[in-house]
């Protein structure tokens, strides 16, 4: 869930284009050179900051909990907020970004990230800090859509260059709110707000690149001027209806999808805490999850590599299953003794998100079916993820311990690779529709 989209959409969004006729455009309508290397900047800036507001918060969830006098039960509702908020607002980004233009969308995200996470720390209540995460998170969630849309647009020749810019950029910024955020609050004096707080500032460096982007009327390579619009209604709104709910391989994606969110989620939300309460310092518990994250870069352009050689994906979802299993099986019987390997396993079976979006790329045959998979796949999946950061919050305040929320976790690991090797089948949802 979000996150929230990676090279195999991108490759989706270019052979949707390549089906339709592309336009001519006059050659001095061509975006200036200074104009590309300012849109590649605000990409990178735009994804370091799509995941610190969750990540920032796992590794100081123990002193808001006691800050704000919060239940685990109202802690896993927290850890449940990012799932539901980008199931809710990630919807609206497409029609946003046709009334007002991507760049001003973009630029209004970062905004609001900047804005939520400056406010939650000192606003002094459970439901106030809630609701400034969800005002963070909805700039995340529509960011987090159109930045492949962006990418596709102004860099169609280099898209699978700025994919990896803007892959790597997502997982520093990742990794780096969970590794720096315990040691810059006590450079801080201590405060957890103010550990919380300073990342409103990389947000806020983020908005400059996109404030200027906002008024820009240059076309895109191989787009004609919009006429008065911020951009082009996109034409792939005419193709065929599919019927995507029919299909089999479509629902298995979606179970998938949302089961390796949920698993994802309850990482961010809860890993620290639980190495925490086995005796690892704060610092070190925030080192483990940005270890865990980390893995992420090298693997998401391995991963679907190997998925695409292969007509069947079901191998690679139970070997990653397996990893996860082990992982949750050594955080219950030794959390503090093999916390790096665990960390490690974890962060190996939270790669089935890029080989969840490349199945969605290979499960269907045409451009315009893989927009509509992979729309039914994430809207379903993230709302199938929204439960269990908060169930995990629900046991582990009732059983005082984490040996029921471990089982849980490991119980759902199960599902998640028969929905895996159920969608990693050779066929496509348009011969099932």
């Amino acid at each position: 869930m979000s996150d929230d989209e990676t090279q195999t959409l991108h490759r989706a969004a270019g052979r949707a284009a390549a089906d339709l006729p592309a336009p001519r455009i006059p050659a001095g309508d061509t975006p200036a050179p200074w104009l590309l290397r300012l849109i590649a900047v605000g990409l990178v800036l735009a994804a370091l900051n799509l995941r610190p507001a969750i990540t920032s918060l796992g590794a100081l969830l123990e002193e808001v909990r006691d800050g704000l006098h919060m239940s685990g039960t109202l802690a896993g509702v927290l850890t449940s907020v990012p799932p539901l908020c980008f199931a809710v607002f990630g919807v609206m980004a497409p029609r946003l970004a046709r009334r007002f233009g991507a760049g001003a969308v973009v630029c209004a995200g970062m905004g609001a990230i900047a804005a939520g996470l400056a406010l939650r720390p000192y606003i002094g209540s459970t439901a106030g800090f809630l609701a400034a995460s969800a005002l963070a998170l909805m700039g995340i969630a529509v960011s987090n859509i159109l930045m492949p849309v962006i990418v596709k647009r102004w860099f169609p020749d280099r898209v699978g260059t700025m994919t990896g810019l803007y892959s790597m950029a997502l997982a520093l910024g990742t990794a780096l709110a969970a590794a720096v955020t315990v040691p810059v609050t006590g450079a801080l004096g201590g405060d957890w707000r103010s550990g919380l707080a300073v990342w409103a500032v990389l947000a806020a460096v983020a908005v400059l690149p996109w404030a200027v982007l906002v008024r820009d009327r240059t076309p895109a390579p191989g787009q004609a001027p919009a006429s008065g619009r911020a951009e082009a209604r996109p034409t792939a709104d005419a193709a065929p209806a599919l019927r995507i709910t029919r299909s089999r391989t479509a629902w298995g994606l979606a179970c998938f999808f949302g089961l390796q969110a949920t698993a994802a989620y309850i990482t961010m939300g809860w890993m620290p805490q639980i190495f925490r309460d086995a005796g690892v310092s704060a610092g070190t518990a925030g080192v483990l999850l940005a270890v865990t994250m980390a893995m992420g870069v090298p693997l998401a352009f391995v991963i679907p590599r190997i998925a695409a050689r292969l007509k069947q994906q079901g191998p690679i979802v139970v070997v990653l299953g397996l990893c996860g299993l082990v992982g949750y099986a050594g955080l219950y019987l030794a959390p503090a003794a093999g916390a790096w390997v665990w960390a490690l396993l974890l962060g190996l079976a939270n790669c089935a998100f890029p080989l969840a979006l490349t199945m969605i790329g290979m499960r269907s045959r045409t451009g315009a079916g893989v927009v509509r998979l992979s729309a039914f796949a994430q809207s379903t999946g993230y709302l199938l993820s929204i439960p269990g950061p908060l169930l995990v919050g629900v046991l582990y305040q009732h059983s005082g311990g984490w040996g029921l929320p471990l089982a849980l976790m490991a119980g759902l690991m199960v599902p998640q690779m028969a929905a895996g090797i159920l969608a990693g089948r050779d066929r496509t949802v348009e011969d099932e529709c």
